[in-house]
C-alpha cells in the first residue's frame, strides 16, 4: 500500500515537472509571433489601445527612409512607396539628430508628435533600399 502511494506521488511529481519544464517553450511561440509582426519586415502598423472609460489611444508605427527632416517633422518614404509626414516635438526621443538617408522606425500618436525615432541603418547614396521587395512577402499592399 505504501509503495503504491509513493509510486503515485512520484508519477504526479514527474508529470508536474514535465509540464513546468515545457511551459516556457510554449510561451516562446507568442514571442515568435510578435517578432514576426513587429520585426524588420514591418512597414507600418496601427495599434488601438483601450484606456478605459470608453476612450482609446491610437498609436502608429512606421518604418522607412527619411527623405526630409526639419525641426518640426520628418518625411518617410516607406517600402510600399507611400510617403508619410510625421510631426516631431522637443520630447521626441532621437539618438541621432540628422536622419536624412537613414532607415528609421517611428512610434507616434495618431493625433500627436512622434514619441520615438529609432535609426536602424544608413542607406547608401544612390542605392535606395526603399523599393526592394521584402523576402517572403506574398504581396505588397498599395494605399
Amino acid at each position: 500500500m505504501r509503495s503504491k502511494r509513493f509510486g503515485l506521488l512520484a508519477a504526479i511529481l514527474v508529470a508536474l515537472n514535465l509540464v513546468l519544464w515545457l511551459a516556457p517553450a510554449g510561451l516562446a511561440l507568442r514571442r515568435a509571433v510578435i517578432t514576426q509582426l513587429f520585426g524588420p519586415r514591418l512597414v507600418r502598423a496601427e495599434v488601438i489601445e483601450s484606456t478605459g472609460g470608453g476612450t482609446t489611444n491610437d498609436i502608429r508605427i512606421d518604418r522607412g527612409v527619411v527623405v526630409t527632416q526639419t525641426s518640426s517633422d520628418i518625411t518617410l518614404h516607406e517600402l510600399d512607396g507611400r510617403s508619410q509626414d510625421i510631426p516631431l516635438s522637443a520630447t521626441t526621443r532621437m539618438r541621432r539628430r540628422n536622419l536624412v538617408g537613414w532607415r528609421v522606425l517611428v512610434v507616434w500618436s495618431a493625433n500627436g508628435p512622434a514619441m520615438s525615432v529609432q535609426a536602424e541603418k544608413k542607406v547608401a547614396k544612390g542605392k535606395s533600399n526603399v523599393h526592394r521587395k521584402v523576402q517572403g512577402a506574398a504581396h505588397i499592399l498599395r494605399p
